[in-house]
């Protein structure tokens, strides 16, 4: 009974940690380019009291052994990298992803972040930037006299000067993908940095070589589908409250045998 103390206690750790994912996924709900997040559970080692096979009687084996597990632990918290819905903007700098790819973000310290939130902004010297201030990489500045800013679906940036009627190419945006994109790390403010898990990043022309296109005008949502998380966060709080049950079933049993007489 010890050992279902011990059992039912880590079940109750992990949809713990289940619920708090949860909880940030829905928190995020209405987040630019946020990616939802998914644990992943596996199982603790197994006690062997009878191994499978074991000869009984000549001729005769056991053909199912006696195995006890240990319990539950979380392995992985995985982004979920499907599209969010689509949010039509009267932002001329604000931009979305068709498809794979991310927009590469240089980060004061020098090192390129990466991002699926398209919500850009200039700042006081034109260039294109984050709503932290972090620059589009490749730099892109708008001139402080144009009128209107044009990007094609390949990331061509043109912009309309006063005076002129012809429209001036400033730019090109690019995007970068990675062959795991899972493996990303998370650092906050909708940014993620690579890691050995996610691979170096590949970065090209957007239609080109498996990237996605850009749309000017529209914003990608959160992919986090409030019905889904609600259903999940009842089935986790349904397994907790089960493995609470256990704990105390198993406390009781205790309590009995403690309780007995000779």
């Amino acid at each position: 009974m010890i050992r279902g103390l011990w059992t039912a206690a880590s079940g109750m750790i992990a949809q713990q940690l289940n619920i708090d994912n949860i909880a940030n996924n829905l928190a995020n709900v209405n987040t630019t380019g946020f990616k939802k997040s998914r644990v992943d559970f596996q199982d603790l080692i197994y006690q062997t009291i009878r191994v499978a096979g074991t000869p009984v009687i000549q001729g005769a084996q056991v053909p199912t052994g006696i195995q006890l597990g240990h319990g539950v632990r979380p392995v992985a918290t995985q982004k979920v990298f499907t599209e969010g819905e689509i949010k039509q903007t009267d932002n001329p700098l604000d931009l979305l992803i068709e498809g794979e790819g991310f927009f590469q973000v240089l980060m004061p310290d020098g090192t390129v972040a990466y991002t699926r939130d398209g919500a850009f902004k200039k700042d006081g010297s034109g260039r294109v930037v984050t709503s932290d201030g972090f620059a589009l990489e490749p730099e892109l500045v708008i001139p402080p006299d144009a009128t209107s800013i044009s990007i094609g679906t390949d990331g061509t940036v043109s912009v309309m000067v006063a005076g002129n009627d012809q429209a001036q190419q400033i730019g090109q945006i690019q995007l970068a993908r990675f062959v795991n994109p899972a493996g990303l790390s998370s650092i906050g403010r909708n940014l993620f940095r690579p890691t050995a898990a996610s691979g170096n990043p590949e970065t090209g022309t957007p239609g080109l070589q498996g990237l996605g296109t850009l749309a000017q005008n529209y914003l990608e949502m959160s992919n986090v589908q409030v019905v889904e998380e609600m259903v999940n966060m009842i089935v986790a709080q349904r397994a907790y409250e089960v493995n609470s049950k256990a704990i105390q079933a198993a406390d009781e049993m205790l309590q009995t045998a403690n309780n007995l007489r000779r």
